[in-house]
Formats: structure tokens, C-alpha cells, sequence
């Protein structure tokens, strides 16, 4: 017994020596036997071989978990709070709406002292505001202040660094802790960690800045701009690269990125990594390191050769020429390459972890951008790759649109940051996010007026509608004898036959009162006189009394025939956001001169129809003179109509470009005709006529014809070159198109055809 006891005890001691040498190992993996697990540092697998992963990553660079010179996250949330005491700031919490009530969305700019330093990039953006329709020199009428001090650049190192800030925004007695004011900042933080510290307190500021972290970012209340440079366009811009027919189904590079490559601290982990995607075919990736001053003190073993190949390649054919473009973060989230991107129509494809995107507020980048992850690099190329054609093209037509509606200046880019707070003002009237995104773009459809799509010219087929079946006649008569003439009786009876016709109105820009009613003609269609301030441009004034979509602007010597009217009608109920006309004209460039020349004569091209006679749309507007009948009536109480182009003319366009209209003599209609243009990007539309269309000359300056005509010629060309001076470039659009009747002029029987008397002499 006791030698079977003996047996059994040696037994299980053999056990339990078997189990501590065999199993201990396992058992301390799992921590069993370590204390010192969350301390050791972490191996990897005994099987990884160097040359197994040489072409894609050093060994020991995996085991780098972070760069040791990037700011702990306790710290940069210290960082972050230091600068924004305010982080639960919002519009109902940190801004005065009442402001705004009176004089609605008004802005204000601080006098510039004559010492104080200004960047080039804020002076531009100081002068667009002051440009915009919403600038008021009144600081008592101000809903928006925004500082004369440059707070763009915000690197202590940076020659352009206002010092002291905060001791003098402290002494403007508008501050008011920084409440209904807005910063605009481009850079901030310096050299290592580049935090977001601007070097001042902003208090309850609202602030537009660019590489916005998402985790500083107040929504609802900051607003992300895009980091543009000093050669930035004041207004204007340059078109994008994506040209109608000239898209090439599949261009040569699929992904590319030409640019600095960073050795150490933030920012350099995600550009050192791009080598690993590059196949020298469709994929090009090229980085340098001969940046900085002292480079070479860190350039690593790939330095010399990714010099050498960076030399190879164009960095604007790469962007000609590729479907995406790497769109990597810089020292700072964001860089100059997204505006160049968007520019190019080459897709940008984001690496950027935490960069609140510019204006995502109101634009939805899901449409024109991708968004990667910088972690996920190795899966850049296959991500791209799976992206449908027909999705491609389609993200590319929208950085055009993007870039052409909100990127391409200055202008627009403040402009389109005073819109979206503007917006904030009145939630139930701003725009929807489909307004934004969608030609002719937020700037241009405005909501003080409608957001409903039925009201705009260019949504008809999304919202399944279109034009009213009648037009307004709107005459304007400007006579120096003050009395009917038979031109203008002969054209109201014309114009009343039509059967498109729902009302004329007559706009007496004369200095005697208009003629009793009995001196009229009787029309079929009410006639209505509306007393002008005799100013050219009040034809496109916003008037209650239009009750149609579509206006046919006509002078008073105009000759047309009922036909002639029915069938331009017919052709702009298809054509509702052109304009639609009879007389043309056309622009060129005159390179001799280098201004832009003005001609009426017959040519294969037009660009401009005169508003003597022809269609367009009207846009929402508020309350404007009603005029009378034939006697004076009370005016019907204010409604808001849709009138677009009127409104443009009236409330988009600022009042100095109103002002040069009436200054020179017959320039609104190439207002008009620009302003379309730039809002539709397409040319306007002739149609037959039966006459040619004569410009009168006024009667007190018939004995000298030629000298007015000459005169009238060479306003007209200043008028043009002054609009394009405005507006930053040539919006119009040469055309060499002109619609007929179906069998115009044909030898076919009379009775075929809809419009016989446009054929009569």
C-alpha cells in the first residue's frame, strides 16, 4: 500500500514538472507570471524577414508607433483649450441676432490704420468685402464686424506676424468679446507641433480658418475655408481644365502626388509613406527632400534617388493628365494642392485624418472628393481602381462646378463664407444643401427671395415643372416729344393679339406726366403705366405688377409682328434661363488694343441680344412700384414673385455697377447679357426676324446722327470692358446659332406652315 502510495505521488509530481517546463511559456504570454506586460515593448513575430518586406517597409520602422516629437493627446487638448475658451460656442449662444433685424445682413470692416502692416491676402479679402453688397460703412447698421488687423498668418516665426493682437482688438470699443465679429486665419501654430494656437483669445469670434481640426471645430459656427495663396485671383479666376468634348476616356496616370516630403516631425509619417504605392505605370508617386535649409543633415537613404526621379516629371502635366491626385497633409491639414486639384478636375483624393473639410457646411464633398484615411494608405489604389467611369466623369464635372462657383477667387471664397452665415441668420429661408451643389451654385440662387426650385429657371426638369404659358410685354418709353407715337401704338397692338400674351405694362421714363387714358389704344390684355424714375436701369427693376415667368423686354421704336412675337415665345418656353431675342450683337479681343471691342455688325457669331426686343426670365423679388391703369389705382399689396433675373440685377449685382448702367448711355442690356452669362455659362439665342433691328438716335441729336452713333458706340465699348474689369474675366459666350420656323422659307404650300407671315417682306 504504501509502495502504491509512493507511485501515485511521484506520478503526479512528474505531472506538474511536465506542465511548469512545457506550458510555462504559454502561460506567460498571457501574462500570468509578467507584471511588466504594459512595459515591455512590443515584439514582432521571430519569422519576419528583412528581405520579406524590403520593398515595402523597414522592420523597425513598424515598430515606430508614433513620432516621438508629436504633442501627447492631453496636451493638444490643452493646446486646444487655451485657444478656444469659448468651445461650446454656437449662433443662438454667442451672437446678437438683433443686430441684424434692422438693416438686415450688413458687414463692416475696421478703418485701417496708416502703420499697421497688411498681408496681400487680407488686403484681398478686405477688398471684397468692401465690395459685396453687403458692405455698409456704418458701424451702427453692422450685423458682421470683421477686424482691419491681419490675423492670417498666425506662425510666430512668419514675417507677416501682427504681434500684440489681443492688447489691441481689447481697445476697439466694437469688440464686445469678440461677439458678431468674424477672423479669417490661413495659418497658425509654428514649428514643431504646429498647434492651433492663434496668439490670441477670440472670445466669442466666429472663425474661418483653414486646416480646421475637427475637434476645434465649432459646428454651426466656425466655418472651414480653403488654404489659398498670395497669387490667389481677387475675383474672376481661371476656368477649369475640364472642357465640354474634351474628355479623354481614360487618361494616362490613374493616382499621382508630386511633392515635398517631410524626414521628421508632423506631418511626415503620411508623405514618407507614399513611395509604397508607386509602380512607376499608372500610379506616380514623387516626393523630394531638397526642401528646407537643413535637409541634408536628415535625408535618408532614399533621398538621392527620389531627387533624382522627382526632376523627372512635370508636376502640371502629372495633374493634366491623371484621374486622382494624392491630396496628402502638409505640416498643417491642409495644402495650396486641393484648390489645385479641384482646378485640374483631377478627383482629390484625401489624406488628411481630422481636417474639417472647406464649407462642408454647405458642400457636400462626398460628390467630388475621396476621402482616405492615412492609415489605410496600401488601400488607395484598389479603392480608386473600383470607382465606375460613369462616376468618375461625374466626380470630375462637380470640382468643376465647385471650383468655378466657390474656389476660383477671393471674391467667392469670402463670399461664399458670408453666405453660409448669412444663411444661419434665417434657418427657415436658407438655401437647401441641393442649391449649393447644383449649377448655377449658392451664390446665385438667393433665398431672401425663394428656395423653392419651381421658381428658378434652370431646375424646371428636376422639378418636373415648367415656364407659365403667357408673358408680360414691359415697354419702355423714353420720348422727348412726351406723347404716343405711332411706333409704340403700332407695337402695343401687335404685341395684344398674341395669344401668349397676359398683360403690358409701359414704363414712362418721361419728364411730363403720361397721356390720359383715352389716348391709349384698347387692347385685348390689361395695360398698365408704370411712372420710371428715368434711370436706364429701371426696365429690369423687380415690379409687383409682372405676374408671368417670362418678360419680353421691348424699347418703344421696336417693329414687331404678332408672329414674330408668338414664335420667340414659344422658342424661350424651351430655352427659359437663355435669353431669347431678335436684334444681336457680338464681342472680340482686340489685340492691338488689348480691350475687349464691341460690334454690330453681321457676323457667323453673336454673344449679346439687345433687350429692345427679347425674352427672359424674371426672378423672386419683394415689393416695387405697381403703376396705374388708366387712372391712378392704389398698388396691390407686396408679393413675392418670381422675377430671377430682375432680382439679380437689383439685389445680386452691387450698386456701383448699377450706377455705371445709368451713367452710359444704352449699356443695361450688356449688364443683362453679362450677368446671364455668368450665371448660365451659355450663350443667348436668336430667332428670326423679319426686319433688321435699327438703333434710333434721340431726337435732339438727329443733325448729328453719326457723331451720336459714334458716341453711342464707344460707351458701349467702355461698358463692356468695364463689366469684364468687374466681374474678373469675359462672361459672355459667342454662339453661331439662330432657330427658325420649322419649313422657314422651304417651297412648300403657305398653308404647311405655322408662321407664314415671318417670311413677308
Amino acid at each position: 500500500m504504501q509502495t502504491r502510495k509512493k507511485y501515485i505521488f511521484l506520478t503526479f509530481l512528474a505531472s506538474w514538472l511536465l506542465l511548469f517546463f512545457f506550458g510555462g511559456d504559454q502561460l506567460r504570454r498571457f501574462g500570468f507570471f509578467s507584471k511588466r506586460k504594459a512595459e515591455a515593448r512590443r515584439n514582432w513575430p521571430r519569422w519576419t524577414d528583412r528581405s520579406l518586406l524590403k520593398s515595402f517597409a523597414d522592420p523597425e520602422e513598424l515598430q515606430s508607433d508614433g513620432d516621438p516629437s508629436l504633442p501627447s493627446p492631453r496636451a493638444q487638448r490643452a493646446a486646444r483649450l487655451s485657444v478656444y475658451k469659448n468651445s461650446r460656442c454656437r449662433m443662438e449662444t454667442c451672437f446678437d441676432f438683433s443686430r441684424c433685424e434692422k438693416h438686415g445682413f450688413k458687414v463692416f470692416t475696421y478703418p485701417r490704420e496708416r502703420d499697421q502692416p497688411l498681408s496681400e491676402s487680407y488686403g484681398k479679402i478686405l477688398a471684397s468685402i468692401e465690395r459685396s453688397r453687403y458692405y455698409t460703412p456704418n458701424p451702427e447698421e453692422a450685423c458682421l464686424f470683421i477686424l482691419s488687423i491681419d490675423t492670417l498668418d498666425r506662425d510666430h516665426l512668419s514675417g507677416q506676424y501682427v504681434r500684440n493682437v489681443d492688447e489691441k482688438i481689447r481697445s476697439f470699443p466694437l469688440w464686445n468679446g469678440g461677439r458678431n465679429h468674424l477672423i479669417f486665419n490661413l495659418y497658425s501654430g509654428t514649428w514643431p507641433n504646429y498647434t492651433e494656437d492663434l496668439g490670441f483669445d477670440i472670445g466669442q469670434a466666429i472663425l474661418a480658418k483653414a486646416s480646421f481640426y475637427t475637434k476645434s471645430f465649432r459646428p454651426g459656427f466656425d466655418i472651414s475655408i480653403p488654404l489659398f495663396s498670395k497669387d490667389h485671383p481677387q475675383r474672376g479666376g481661371e476656368r477649369g481644365w475640364l472642357y465640354q468634348d474634351s474628355i479623354p476616356p481614360k487618361k494616362k496616370y490613374l493616382l499621382v502626388f508630386k511633392g515635398k516630403r517631410y524626414l521628421t516631425g508632423i506631418g511626415s509619417g503620411t508623405r514618407n509613406a507614399l513611395h509604397h504605392i508607386h509602380n512607376g505605370k499608372d500610379i506616380v508617386s514623387l516626393t523630394t527632400c531638397k526642401h528646407g535649409k537643413d535637409w541634408e543633415k536628415h535625408k535618408d537613404v532614399r533621398c538621392d534617388k527620389d531627387n533624382v526621379d522627382y526632376e523627372k516629371f512635370d508636376y502640371q502635366e502629372l495633374l493634366h493628365n491623371s484621374t486622382f491626385c494624392i491630396v496628402p497633409r502638409g505640416r498643417r491639414l491642409g495644402s495650396f494642392r486641393f484648390l489645385e486639384a479641384l482646378q485640374a478636375a483631377c478627383i482629390p483624393v484625401l489624406l488628411s485624418d481630422g481636417w474639417e473639410l472647406p464649407f462642408a457646411e454647405a458642400i457636400d464633398w462626398g460628390k467630388a472628393a475621396v476621402v482616405g484615411n492615412e492609415r489605410l494608405l496600401l488601400q488607395i489604389p484598389s479603392a480608386v481602381r473600383c470607382i465606375h467611369p460613369e462616376r468618375v466623369l461625374a466626380f470630375q464635372q462637380q470640382t468643376q462646378f465647385l471650383w468655378d462657383a466657390y474656389f476660383s477667387s477671393v471674391d467667392k471664397i469670402v463670399h461664399t463664407t458670408l453666405e453660409i452665415i448669412k444663411d444661419r441668420l434665417l434657418p427657415h429661408r436658407s438655401r437647401s444643401r441641393f442649391l449649393w451643389n447644383t449649377l448655377p451654385g449658392g451664390l446665385l440662387a438667393l433665398p431672401d427671395f425663394s428656395t423653392h426650385l419651381g421658381d428658378f429657371p434652370f431646375y424646371y426638369l428636376q422639378h418636373g415643372s415648367g415656364p407659365s404659358e403667357k408673358f408680360t410685354a414691359f415697354i419702355r418709353a423714353v420720348s422727348l416729344a412726351c406723347s404716343l407715337s405711332q411706333p409704340i401704338l403700332r407695337l402695343i397692338q401687335a404685341v395684344s393679339e398674341s395669344q401668349y400674351c397676359a398683360q403690358i405694362l409701359v414704363l414712362w421714363s418721361c419728364e411730363k406726366p403720361p397721356p390720359p387714358s383715352r389716348k391709349w389704344p384698347q387692347t385685348a390684355v390689361p395695360l398698365t403705366i408704370i411712372q420710371g424714375r428715368r434711370k436706364l436701369s429701371d426696365r429690369f427693376f423687380p415690379y409687383t405688377a409682372i405676374q408671368t415667368d417670362a418678360v419680353l423686354s421691348l424699347d418703344e421704336h421696336t417693329s414687331l409682328s404678332t408672329s414674330e412675337v408668338d414664335f420667340a415665345f414659344v422658342v424661350w418656353r424651351s430655352f427659359p434661363e437663355r435669353i431669347v431675342g431678335f436684334p444681336t450683337r457680338s464681342h472680340f479681343w482686340d489685340a492691338e488694343q488689348r480691350r475687349w471691342g464691341y460690334t454690330s455688325k453681321w457676323t457667323n457669331e453673336l454673344s449679346i441680344v439687345l433687350t429692345a426686343a427679347a425674352f427672359y426670365h424674371r426672378y423672386p423679388a419683394g415689393e416695387g412700384p405697381a403703376g396705374w391703369g388708366a387712372r391712378p389705382h392704389p398698388a396691390p399689396p407686396p408679393r413675392s414673385l418670381p422675377r430671377y433675373y430682375h432680382s439679380l440685377f437689383t439685389e445680386y449685382l452691387p450698386a456701383g455697377l448699377r450706377e455705371l448702367v445709368d451713367g452710359l448711355a444704352a449699356c443695361e442690356d450688356i449688364l443683362m447679357n453679362v450677368l446671364v452669362a455668368a450665371v448660365t455659362k451659355l450663350p443667348p439665342i436668336k430667332v428670326t426676324q423679319r426686319k433688321q433691328h435699327k438703333e434710333t438716335v434721340p431726337q435732339q441729336v438727329k443733325g448729328t446722327a453719326g457723331a451720336a452713333g459714334s458716341r453711342r458706340f464707344t460707351q458701349r465699348q467702355d461698358c463692356l470692358n468695364q463689366l469684364a474689369d468687374w466681374f474678373g474675366y469675359m462672361p459672355l459666350v459667342s454662339s453661331q446659332l439662330r432657330l427658325d420656323p420649322v419649313l422657314f422659307k422651304d417651297q412648300v404650300s403657305v398653308l404647311r406652315k405655322k408662321y407664314p407671315r415671318l417670311e413677308k417682306p
